[in-house]
């Protein structure tokens, strides 16, 4: 809770996953990968609920020993390859509040960000209530500085900017890209035409925090960085 209004957390985590099977629950360092955004939220100072959504019945049993809420499962037909997690996240809000569980505020958190901390979260919460409640989205500095972008058209290059890219590295303006660790709104706000991506707000994190599990080499990249931490 923040003051008199309340934040509940959903992690969405689905069963099936094409790039590494199972990922939601695989092994990173000795825990479930979905145990470290658990961690995080629960470590939160202002989430006054945090909840799994899944389809899956080993994934709700892992979410449960590690001490989030899985008051219901989610239909399969919400948790197929091409299901949105916008629509996901409606059905969780529904639902709960038919069982008379209301909240004043979404965070969402994405299980496949297992480096962004409950100090992350807090911050964001902090930066969105200062906003007056806007849409709120967490970003990082992007690695890759658009004005070296190309499509390729008719076998030719065409910048995505068009400035001239004979600049030093270190003057070239920042660029920001959205990490997916925390998305917040208010509860009102979310419907099926809601796109979180497009949220307004933004809250710049570090970009150690903001490893993305996709594929296995994102994998090894969180387990190095947590390894490193071990060792700070």
């Amino acid at each position: 809770m923040y003051g008199k209004e309340t934040f509940l957390a959903i992690i969405p985590a689905r069963g099936g996953s094409k790039g590494i099977p199972r990922k939601n629950i695989i092994d990173l360092r000795g825990k479930p990968l979905i145990g470290y955004t658990i961690e995080a939220a629960r470590g939160s100072r202002y989430l006054d609920c945090v909840m799994v959504s899944t389809e899956d019945e080993e994934i709700a049993a892992v979410a449960r020993a590690l001490g989030a809420e899985v008051p219901f499962l989610r239909p399969a037909a919400l948790a197929a390859d091409t299901s949105r997690t916008i629509d996901a996240i409606v059905h969780a809000v529904r639902t709960l509040e038919e069982m008379g569980r209301r909240f004043d505020h979404l965070v969402l958190l994405q299980p496949t960000q297992p480096l962004r901390t409950a100090e992350d979260i807090d911050g964001a919460i902090e930066a969105y209530r200062a906003a007056g409640c806007r849409g709120l989205v967490t970003v990082s500095e992007a690695e890759n500085h658009p004005i070296l972008i190309r499509s390729i058209e008719a076998g030719r290059l065409k910048p995505l900017l068009h400035v001239s890219s004979t600049i030093r590295r270190q003057d070239m303006p920042a660029y920001y890209r959205v990490n997916g660790c925390v998305y917040i709104n208010p509860i009102g706000d979310v419907d099926e035409n809601l796109s979180f991506n497009d949220n307004p707000v933004p809250y710049i994190m570090e970009k150690s925090h903001s490893v993305d599990i996709d594929e296995l080499s994102d994998l090894a990249l969180a387990a190095w960085y947590l390894d490193r931490k071990k060792t700070e």
